[in-house]
């Protein structure tokens, strides 16, 4: 199907990535390119990255949304599998991807939650049931398929090329992975594989403020998603067109309402 190609945003996270990329070492199907996108550390997080044979890529522009972008940007695989410096791929990790992607229905994007490591019982509790499992009801529901899990996706490289300049690429103050699947493109599918399995640190939900700030952050987030592409209008240009369509298009709803500074997309 391709090559794959890693891309992990990190911000003085050394030690974390290192336990990341030791988990990439260990996969059974190995990265064809695994990228480090330095966003400004202090620590040693570049030279974490090159003593672990990745390619570090400097994005002086704070935030998780500029920095995964330009680590997709820089990436040359057909794939592009996406982690975060604390996340631990399970070995059949890049195995699963391929194979999924692989499928007859080629989906644009697969993903999957976390298994959460680290804490206490009750914070990791907290975490796959209140923040993983509403994001993936709730949010699911309001978009007509799964939501993107940040710290555990990949998307096809042909998809983000059409979507680059459609998302907020640019904005720290959104969640980069709701806003990767709300502007998924009519005909572009997101699929749910639950054999994508990956640890993800359960340290930013120590603390109830810290679940409120996230909270908070996801419905500014769908406040601006909801003024450029109102859901009932994106639902509906959605279901017009078949899964085939994406691959081919030249102009798309999404692109024009993000044109229009906040208009309804056309009709696709």
């Amino acid at each position: 199907m391709g090559t794959i190609s890693v891309i992990i945003p990190s911000l003085n996270d050394a030690e974390y990535l290192a336990a990341c990329l030791d988990a990439l070492v260990r996969q059974q199907r190995p990265a064809d390119e695994i990228i480090v996108v330095d966003n400004g550390s202090a620590d040693a997080t570049a030279e974490v990255a090159t003593r672990a044979g990745a390619r570090v890529v400097r994005e002086p522009q704070r935030g998780i949304w500029p920095a995964t972008a330009a680590g997709f940007d820089a990436a040359s695989g057909a794939v592009l599998a996406r982690l975060d410096a604390d996340s631990l791929p399970a070995p059949d990790w890049i195995v699963e991807i391929e194979r999924r992607m692989s499928r007859p229905d080629r989906p644009a994007v697969v993903t999957n939650g976390g298994t959460f490591y680290g804490r206490n019982a009750l914070v990791r509790w907290v975490a796959r049931n209140i923040y993983i499992g509403g994001y993936f009801t709730v949010i699911g529901a309001l978009l007509g398929h799964p939501p993107i899990f940040g710290s555990n996706y990949a998307i096809r490289a042909d998809a983000w090329q059409e979507l680059r300049g459609i998302v907020h690429r640019d904005r720290a103050d959104l969640h980069d992975d709701l806003d990767l699947a709300w502007w998924m493109q009519p005909g572009m599918t997101v699929v749910r594989d639950r054999g994508l399995i990956v640890g993800v640190s359960a340290r930013p939900f120590d603390t109830l403020g810290g679940l409120g700030r996230r909270l908070r952050m996801a419905f500014h987030t769908l406040s601006v998603e909801s003024r450029e592409w109102p859901p009932l209008r994106r639902r509906a240009d959605r279901r017009r067109a078949p899964a085939w369509v994406w691959a081919a298009a030249i102009e798309s709803p999404g692109s024009q309402a993000r044109d229009r500074e906040g208009d309804e997309p056309l009709p696709a």
